[in-house]
């Protein structure tokens, strides 16, 4: 593997948030092997009303050269979006260390930095800073409500340069239409803890860009919110 392989934080059991580990267990081998299939494929088109190709299109408009990716899931999106040089500089955050190591061997071709640790704490990926980072489906898996979530903004706005670009996506819980198979599966991984996001809703959304942004967008495509926020 061409990637580096960089903690963080110190990531053992008594710094990570319990809920939060456990959430990350969820992305076994076997989870990230089905990933694009089920999620990418089955579950945006079909429960959750945005389709992947929408999402993609969403990384081409808004990733950079100079990027970190957070909660890289199985790296879909950064093997197929469209990078504006052909040398990008991309480093990788998760608390899984099961998905930094997929998606590295998926991205080996632009030698990715990998970094292991927890957005509800502060980020350290050394002295690095980004002109794009993404938070691609990662608030609802972040435990709490996405009032207390909002320190993730402030996490992230200390690693962009100015005039970058956060962006992402979040499957919203609450001040949306879902569908009946939406409501059982979001039931069922909440009570499983691989979601926290009941309570999750585009005001709070919206509070937590502003807090933290000179300018913010928010698009909703069935029960997902497509979002960024640019540094001033």
């Amino acid at each position: 593997m061409q990637a580096i392989m960089a903690e963080s934080r110190k990531p053992d059991a008594s710094q990570l948030d319990a809920n939060a580990a456990r959430g990350a267990a969820a992305y076994t081998p076997w989870a990230l092997a089905l990933y694009d299939l089920f999620v990418l494929g089955f579950s945006n088109s079909l429960v959750w009303q945005c389709p992947t190709p929408l999402l993609l299109d969403f990384y081409n408009a808004h990733i950079s050269g100079n990027h970190l990716d957070i909660g890289v899931g199985t790296g879909y999106f950064l093997d197929r979006c469209r990078f504006p040089s052909g040398a990008p500089t991309i480093a990788l955050l998760d608390l899984s260390p099961n998905s930094l190591a997929k998606t590295a061997r998926r991205l080996r071709r632009f030698a990715p930095s990998c970094h292991l640790g927890n957005v509800l704490q502060p980020i350290d990926v050394g002295c690095s800073r980004f002109d794009s980072v993404a938070l691609n489906y990662v608030l609802h898996c972040v435990p709490g409500d996405l009032r207390s979530k909002g320190v993730v903004f402030k996490h992230v706005n200390s690693l962009l340069n100015d005039g970058g670009v956060v962006f992402g996506s979040t499957i919203l819980g609450k001040g949306i239409r879902h569908t009946l198979m939406a409501e059982k599966l979001l039931k069922i991984y909440n009570a499983k803890g691989i979601f926290s996001n009941l309570s999750d809703c585009q005001q709070d959304l919206e509070a937590g860009l502003e807090a933290q942004f000179g300018e913010y967008t928010i698009r909703i495509e069935g029960c997902v919110a497509l979002f960024s926020g640019r540094k001033k």
